[in-house]
């Protein structure tokens, strides 16, 4: 069955998603970029389309949501789902349940074959207890961020990247709670902060979450520690080669067993979100927005934090 696509913003990541919509977009829509066929979502004749891909600022997010539900259209909107009010997040929820479509926060790197397979052994539980988790997320974008008028803001890298990397912690562990905080933020080259540390200390596992524009070389890490061995991955597929690795502890002590698998190819995230999109939209659940509202709460908490702590 077709599902007919538009994208709304088409910018370097509606770009993408007009690239894997493939023979499902029919149309783009951008208030600035000319190469677009409207710039409003209101000018789009509604019985042109099925559904959205909103890669948008997150100012505009809910008012537009809010317009494409309204009218029974399916939604795939760039993370973080970011809202002023806890309570307009609620009221997205509402209306997808009422009108049947899907809202969907775009989360690629949940598509990654090395979170995946985590996510497998975590899951199986041969790890056992799981001690302390800290990831990595870096890259080299402070010029560019530096130059833009409406990136450079608030709490810069914070809702950019911790976003990634608090929904990666949720998809690997589940619901974490409250418990997180600033234990670092800078502006060494950006307004707006460039490099931040959280860290929480009341949940198992332990984490520290790092993120900056500083990192000239684009890299990821993690680190998972648990009482029977460990796993650790090195880069994303689009920074390739990333690698990902399980040691198996040897008790009392000594060299543990190691499987290691290494994967170069082109990033297959955006193909298998896109998919996982069209699935979910061929049978409409009732929307599940709890997430979108736990991390939308801890981003600006986080965020104020980190601004206050960036300006000192």
């Amino acid at each position: 069955m077709t599902q007919r696509e538009i994208v709304i913003g088409l910018g370097v990541q509606g770009h993408k998603r007009r690239k894997f919509a493939g023979a499902d977009y029919v149309g783009s829509v951008d208030p600035v970029n000319t190469e677009a066929d409207f710039s409003r979502i209101e000018s789009v004749p509604l019985e042109s389309y099925d559904a959205a891909l909103c890669c948008i600022p997150d100012e505009p997010k809910v008012e537009i949501l809010e317009y494409l539900l309204k009218h029974r259209k399916h939604v795939l909107v760039e993370k973080p789902l970011w809202a002023g009010d806890d309570r307009d997040i609620a009221h997205l929820e509402t209306l997808a349940r009422e009108n049947g479509v899907v809202c969907y926060t775009a989360y690629n790197h949940r598509f990654e074959p090395h979170f995946l397979r985590a996510k497998e052994v975590l899951a199986s539980g041969e790890l056992g207890e799981i001690y302390r988790c800290r990831m990595f997320y870096g890259n080299g974008t402070a010029r560019l961020v530096r130059d833009s008028a409406w990136r450079d803001r608030g709490a810069g890298v914070l809702p950019d990247l911790a976003s990634h990397l608090l929904d990666t912690a949720t998809f690997w562990f589940g619901a974490l709670g409250e418990g997180f905080e600033v234990t670092s933020a800078s502006r060494f080259e950006n307004r707006a902060p460039d490099h931040v540390v959280l860290a929480n200390e009341t949940i198992r596992p332990k984490m520290e979450l790092e993120m900056t524009l500083l990192q000239w070389r684009n890299h990821f890490t993690c680190d998972i520690l648990a009482a029977r061995g460990s796993l650790h991955i090195r880069s994303l597929c689009k920074w390739g080669p990333a690698t990902f690795t399980w040691r198996k502890r040897v008790l009392p002590s000594g060299r543990p067993t190691e499987e290691s698998v290494v994967l170069v190819c082109e990033d297959p995230t955006w193909a298998a979100e896109h998919a996982h999109f069209r699935k979910l939209c061929a049978a409409p659940s009732a929307a599940e927005l709890r997430h979108d509202l736990w991390l939308n709460r801890t981003l600006r908490g986080l965020g104020e934090r980190a601004i206050a702590m960036a300006a000192a």
